[in-house]
């Protein structure tokens, strides 16, 4: 199987939008939560976030779900919430039970809160570069 661009083999990566509030705070919630440091992470308005959405024939300039990428397999909406979710330390990890709930309850409740978060959280006017602290965690740090 190809590699998706800008992903090593073996790295995870989670894919958000740079601009949205809700999503730049997931973002700071994975680096302070994510202690082995399991997750990269990338704006999907980078160079390499849109070579990756490309590479996958996601859209390039309208972002409704998060994306998960692992082992050259895309997950997206709660399903990707939840694979984040179980890797991380407890009790964050008791995220996982949500899979007990079916896909499509998942989903529209995931559909309701992602195409309303900016009316609901806002939105920044660029996206926010990461602390010097917090560099090595982005596959986009050159172009910082």
């Amino acid at each position: 199987m190809q590699q998706p661009p800008h992903i090593e083999p073996g790295e995870k990566l989670v894919l958000f939008d740079g601009v949205c509030r809700l999503c730049a705070g997931w973002s700071h919630f994975l680096l302070r939560h994510d202690t082995q440091e399991i997750f990269k992470l990338c704006t999907m308005q980078s160079k390499e976030g849109q070579a990756i959405l490309a590479y996958f024939s996601l859209p390039l300039n309208n972002y409704e779900t998060m994306i998960y990428v692992e082992d050259g397999l895309i997950y997206d909406r709660s399903t990707a919430f939840i694979k984040i979710v179980s890797q991380l330390p407890w009790p964050y990890r008791i995220g996982m039970i949500l899979y007990g709930v079916p896909r499509v309850a998942r989903d529209w409740l995931y559909d309701r809160i992602a195409l309303n978060r900016y009316r609901l959280f806002g939105k920044y006017s660029t996206c926010l570069l990461p602390t010097e602290k917090y560099l090595s965690r982005f596959i986009h740090k050159e172009n910082l």
